[in-house]
């Protein structure tokens, strides 16, 4: 589980940016929305091509 502690004199803001940024990092929220309903296999394999392409694409320029 990932956790962020917050430092002396850190404001909460500050501290919850930085555990926004590291689960963003780390795709655990992309991954929990992922997981949050069945997904058939032909839609993941359609999906992981589509975002494959994308990484393709954005490499490029």
């Amino acid at each position: 589980m990932t956790e962020v502690k917050v430092k002396k004199g850190e404001s909460i803001d500050k501290a919850l940016r930085r555990l926004k940024r590291k689960l963003d990092r780390e795709g655990t929220l992309r991954e929990a929305r992922l997981r949050k309903a069945f997904e058939k296999p032909c839609n993941r394999r359609r999906r992981k091509a589509k975002e494959a392409r994308l990484k393709l694409y954005s490499s490029l320029y």
